[in-house]
């Protein structure tokens, strides 16, 4: 057992350290010798694990589709209308990803295009599914438009979330996130839901900005 614990810790801390250097540098710009050295294991241990670069990426998208389907879950049955339990879900990602670098290694391995091992699916697809089913129960519920093209906005609330999280690590600070996550909410509120039931997801964007661990 003691053994068996020590493989999963040594295990976890490589994927930390390689996640760390996705993170910052990119993968294509890291090697296999770079997180040998910033985990502090031998190059035999990482082989025990892992035998190429792509197993670490798969291991940490893996990681990142486990935490985000994990957060939807716990959502459920919260009493949360579909839009809010989604628009929970969003600020709740963006905590998780300011905690640690998995996540954020996640994306960063997602929009670099690195491939995906089915049957995982593709992080964005994922996120997609998501939307698009809180998106159609929210219709019925009559917090969305009931006209609206329901995948047409599921595609968009991806793309914003992404490029929001994107443009954000690149120019300002990470604490900042919230903030353009609480925009663009703003934005797309004003465009799907309607006039009657507007203020309250307005004001829920401004509550969920300030919480922190949100969700």
């Amino acid at each position: 057992m003691a053994r068996q614990l020590r493989a999963e810790q040594t295990r976890a801390t490589i994927i930390g350290a390689a996640a760390d250097l996705f993170d910052r540098h990119g993968y294509e710009s890291t090697s296999l010798s770079e997180i040998v050295a910033h985990a502090g294991v031998t190059k035999g241990a990482l082989y025990f694990h892992f035998a190429a670069k792509d197993d670490l990426a798969h291991a940490i998208m893996e990681m990142q589709s486990r935490a985000s389907r994990r957060l939807a879950k716990d959502l459920e049955g919260r009493g949360y209308s579909s839009l809010e339990a989604l628009m929970r879900l969003t600020f709740g990602m963006a905590r998780l990803c300011e905690e640690g670098p998995v996540l954020r290694a996640g994306l960063r391995l997602a929009t670099a295009g690195v491939p995906v091992r089915p049957p995982l699916p593709h992080p964005f697809t994922e996120w997609r599914e998501i939307a698009i089913n809180r998106l159609t129960n929210a219709v019925r519920q009559s917090d969305v438009h009931p006209d609206i093209d329901v995948d047409s906005a599921a595609h968009t609330l991806v793309c914003s979330i992404v490029g929001t999280r994107v443009v954000s690590s690149t120019l300002e600070p990470a604490e900042r996130w919230p903030r353009r996550l609480a925009g663009m909410w703003y934005v797309l509120i004003r465009g799907m839901v309607p006039v009657t039931r507007r203020a309250r997801y307005v004001t829920l964007a401004s509550r969920l900005e300030r919480e922190p661990g949100a969700a």
